[in-house]
This record gives structure tokens, C-alpha cells and sequence, in this order.
């Protein structure tokens, strides 16, 4: 019987899954011993607070309260989480409210505002943990004087369809917002604040995930203008937008909070959860399955497609010299690649990278790929990703599928759909970018078994 090399993948992804999962982690960085707490090895005494309080924003944000629950159980007095349709949890003190992403909508509006009134309910004998990860952008949307909820979902989708990457995207984001860049950690001072982050950028750049709510922010109204000029969106975006930043870069609008901002003087971020975490456990998982494993970077950015040359010309160089690891093989990358959207079709980053990257390996035998988002959403739809074997042109074109046209039309999922070869995980509720998976195996042992 040969390997299932499909099974595998879904293996291995399950591996990295648990190893980042919110309440886990929670759990593993924060301890309560009677009035000792401590958080990532920094201590804070109970007795100096009043009482505790949870903020937080993000994919994972629920599930990371319900790990905050069960370690500081009654001393909790409540608190609120804003989350994505569909990945609450379970809580006692917290509230959650699900709301949209990655367009923002009415109930992220209202929750955000809930969020903000409660935090300047705060004093200074007040400990509050604010419970961050990906996905918060989207689910804070407190929009500035003179622009509507509106103006910001037309930015945010011309954005997400332009392919600026994240960093670009919430940069521009924050700048729109009475919230993000530091803004909420103005509204929670002079409480003490502790703020717990599930990353979900590339090098874990605090002031991009979520659009750093609680952080200080470098960016300016001059960068943003630049990243709409970049993408030829400055004359597409609403007027309002638009004006308003031109006003900003003119000095005549507030910045982002700063570095050295009063704001921050009692507040406190920790890390803790990666994409360089999930990789890690994924390799461990690989090798227990007998692979030979390598992680080649957790800094994987730009078009999914040119990152799917890339990574095929690794799966040949695998197959033809056993470099840079022996078989079986199985190289893993993370981050975040994306998508200039031209077509009218259905997906996302990681089943176009799949689509991409199948079509280059085609014929070369014993080569398969898969890449997953691990937060199981891909893009506006219901797949976390897709798998790819050398047989996939070859299984397309019995069903009169032509991949070229599906992925000129960015129409991955339709076309994974016919394959059976999507990749579906429904809400992991958690959030730390991709995992790419490129498996090479002598090919007489190698299967491809729908599950």
C-alpha cells in the first residue's frame, strides 16, 4: 500500500493547528497562584487592582477569552470580544459579538463602540488584558469624524482586491480609525493594560496585527497616500477617504498614537502565537509520519502565483537531486502571499497558489501540494485551501476542466469543487497566516486518496 500523501497533509496541518490554538496559549503564558499572576515570566500582584477586565478583537479572540476563564475564573468581572461570524466560544463573564470580515459591517461598528465606551470605564486601579489576533482589523471598525462605515468597506475591498499586502492594508486602515494605531489603549488608560496577541503578520510586526489597537504606530497619513498611489487607488477610493488623508498628511488631521504617547506607560504586549509556531509543530508531525523535513521560511509574501513558481521549482529540485532534503520530503513555508483579483471567479490566496503551483509540477511524479489558511477561511469562501498532486491537469481534463482559464478568472474553488480536492476545516478559530505544505515521494509509492 502506498503513502496517502493527501491524509498526510491533513495530518500535518492538524499538528500545527493545535499548537497554536488561542486557549492553549492562553493558558501557557498566563498563571495565576493566588494573588501572583504572571504573564509570559512578567509578575503583577492582584492586590494592586481592583478588578479585572477583558477587551479584545480578532478570528481568535473568543476562544482566547475562554483560555483567560479558565485561568483567572471568578476574579474575572467581565469584559466583551468582537469576533467573525462563527468562531465564538463558550464563555461565562464575556461577552462576544460576531461581526463581519473581512469587510467590516453594522455589528462590528456597534461592538466596536460598546468596546470603546467600556474601556473608558476603566480606572487606574483596573487591570485589563486586551485578547488580539487576525481578523481585529476588519472587526473594529470605529471610523473617524467625516468618514462612514461605508467609505471604509468600499477602501477596505478595493485593498483587498488590489493585492497590497497586509502591512499596506492596515496601514491605510488605522489611519481611517478612531480605534486602531494606539486608540484603544488611549480609551483604556489610565488602567493598567495587558495585551495578549495571536500574530497573524510576517515578523509579527505588533503595529500590524489588527491594525495595532494597543500599540504605537510609526505609519503616516504621507505612507498611506503612497500605498493608494502604488496600487492606482488614490482617484478610485471614496472622496471623503481621500480628502481626509490629504488633510492628514497636510497636518491638519491627528496622527496615530506614537511612541512615547502617555497612552502606553502602563501598557504591556505579549506574543503568543505564530505562524513560526504552527510551522514548527508541523514539521515534528511530518517527521513522525517519515519525512524528511525542512521549514524554508515563515516570510513567504507577495502574488500567490509567483510565490507558486517558486515553490514547484523546490518540489522538481526535490525529485530530480534530492535536494535540499531527501525523500520522502516535505518542505514547509508560512506567511501570507496575495491575490490581484482580475477575474470574476471564486477563492482565495492559498487555492490560486494550489492552482498555480499544480499546473507547474504537472508529469513530474510523486510531487503534491497544499496550502491551507489557518484560520479555515480562504477568501469569501467556505475552504481553508486545496491540494494539488502532478495528476491534477491530468484528473481536470477528464472532467473538460481547463485550469488556465480557471485561474485567469481567479476561480480556484470552483475548480478544486469539481477535483474534490478542496480543503475544508470550517472555523479553526485561530489565526497565524498559511502553511504550505510541498510533499515529493517516489511516486510508485505515492497515492492520492479523497477524504
Amino acid at each position: 500500500m502506498g503513502r496517502n500523501i493527501k491524509q498526510d497533509c491533513q495530518a500535518i496541518l492538524g499538528a500545527g493547528l493545535r499548537a497554536v490554538d488561542p486557549s492553549e496559549a492562553v493558558k501557557k503564558y498566563v498563571h495565576l497562584v493566588e494573588n501572583d499572576l504572571t504573564v509570559a515570566g512578567n509578575r503583577y500582584s492582584l492586590e494592586q487592582y481592583r478588578n479585572l477586565y477583558v477587551l479584545g478583537a480578532g478570528k481568535a479572540s473568543a476562544a482566547m477569552a475562554a483560555g483567560l476563564e479558565n485561568v483567572l475564573g471568578e476574579r474575572l468581572c467581565g469584559g466583551l470580544v468582537i469576533v467573525k461570524y462563527g468562531y465564538t466560544a463558550q464563555l461565562r463573564s464575556i461577552r462576544s459579538i460576531e461581526a463581519g470580515h473581512p469587510v467590516p459591517d453594522e455589528s462590528g461598528l456597534r461592538g466596536a463602540r460598546e468596546l470603546v465606551a467600556l474601556a473608558e470605564t476603566f480606572e487606574e486601579n483596573d487591570l485589563v488584558f486586551c485578547l488580539i489576533s487576525g481578523g481585529g482589523s476588519a472587526l473594529l471598525p470605529m471610523p473617524v469624524p467625516g468618514i462612514s462605515l461605508r467609505d471604509k468597506q468600499e477602501t477596505t475591498r478595493l485593498l483587498l482586491e488590489s493585492g497590497a499586502s497586509i502591512h499596506e492594508i492596515n496601514t491605510v486602515r488605522k489611519h481611517l480609525s478612531a480605534i486602531k494605531g494606539g486608540g484603544l489603549a488611549a480609551a483604556v488608560a489610565p488602567a493598567t493594560l495587558i495585551s495578549l496577541i495571536l500574530s497573524d503578520v510576517i515578523g509579527n510586526n505588533l503595529a500590524s496585527i489588527a491594525s495595532g489597537p494597543t500599540v504605537p504606530d510609526e505609519s503616516t497619513y504621507q505612507d498611506c497616500i503612497q500605498i493608494l498611489i502604488r496600487y492606482t487607488l488614490l482617484e478610485r477610493i471614496p472622496a471623503a477617504v481621500r480628502t481626509y488623508l490629504e488633510q492628514g498628511a497636510a497636518g491638519e488631521k491627528p496622527e496615530t498614537r506614537k511612541r512615547g504617547d502617555p497612552a502606553f506607560s502602563r501598557s504591556h504586549s505579549f506574543i503568543i502565537g505564530s505562524n513560526s509556531q504552527c510551522l514548527e509543530a508541523a514539521a515534528a508531525e511530518a517527521q513522525h509520519l517519515g519525512y524528511h523535513t525542512l521549514i524554508l521560511s515563515s516570510f513567504i509574501e507577495g502574488e500567490s502565483r509567483e510565490a507558486a513558481r517558486l515553490h514547484a521549482a523546490i518540489l522538481k529540485e526535490l525529485l530530480s537531486s534530492g535536494n535540499p532534503v531527501p525523500l520522502p520530503a516535505c518542505v514547509i513555508s508560512g506567511g501570507e502571499t496575495t491575490v490581484t483579483v482580475r477575474g470574476r471567479g471564486c477563492g482565495g490566496r492559498n487555492q490560486e497558489f494550489v492552482l498555480a503551483c499544480g499546473m507547474e509540477i504537472s508529469g513530474w511524479e510523486g510531487a503534491a501540494v497544499f496550502s491551507a489558511n489557518t484560520d479555515g477561511t480562504d477568501g469569501p469562501t467556505d475552504a481553508a485551501g486545496a491540494f494539488a498532486d502532478w495528476r491534477m491537469i491530468e484528473r481536470a481534463a477528464r472532467k473538460q476542466l481547463n485550469p488556465t482559464t480557471f485561474l485567469e478568472e481567479n476561480d480556484s474553488y470552483h475548480f478544486f469543487e469539481q477535483l474534490g480536492d478542496l480543503v475544508i476545516t470550517g472555523p479553526t478559530r485561530t489565526n497565524v497566516m498559511d502553511m504550505r505544505l510541498l510533499l515529493a515521494v517516489q511516486h510508485d509509492r505515492a497515492e492520492h486518496h479523497d477524504i
